[in-house]
């Protein structure tokens, strides 16, 4: 049987200067955080599925604002070849809750983020780099210190 690359999406939801994260449920890194997302489902947009994935594992409907980026190193993920497409986007209802997949669901400063798993790291500073002004109330630099 032939392998094939899979989709996931990635949503980088900003609240005021919060990033809400989950903490994961099942493997891999079970117990980490990590941006909210998901695979994409047969016959579903990435935008679809982006805003499944959020409500499911946080419980907030969102906005999506704009693409933050496309990533697709093949080791990024321990169970094959994934590609992610990840979004920023705002919080437009519901309530911070966990579901599906998290363990917990809760919203980081910025400048506090927790050890995070895959490479949402570089997803969230991503993000950053490119309009600080859409992830942030007032301006805040990234350092090396906070990667």
């Amino acid at each position: 049987m032939a392998k094939t690359t899979r989709i996931t999406v990635d949503a980088v939801i900003v609240d005021n200067d919060s990033v809400v994260l989950i903490k994961r449920k099942n493997p891999p890194f079970k117990g980490m955080y990590a941006l909210p997302g998901g695979f994409v489902d047969y016959n579903e947009s990435v935008e679809e599925a982006l805003v499944r994935e959020a409500k499911e594992e946080t419980g907030l409907d969102v906005n999506i604002e704009r693409l933050v980026g496309v990533y697709s190193a093949p080791g990024r993920d321990p169970r094959g070849h994934t590609v992610s497409i990840c979004f920023l986007c705002r919080v437009s209802g519901g309530g911070l809750a966990a579901g599906s997949d998290a363990e917990t669901a809760e919203k980081f400063k910025i400048e506090h983020l927790p050890k995070l798993a895959f490479d949402h790291k570089r997803m969230i500073h991503g993000c950053l780099d490119k309009r600080n002004t859409v992830c942030l109330t007032r301006q805040t630099r990234v350092t090396d210190a906070m990667l």
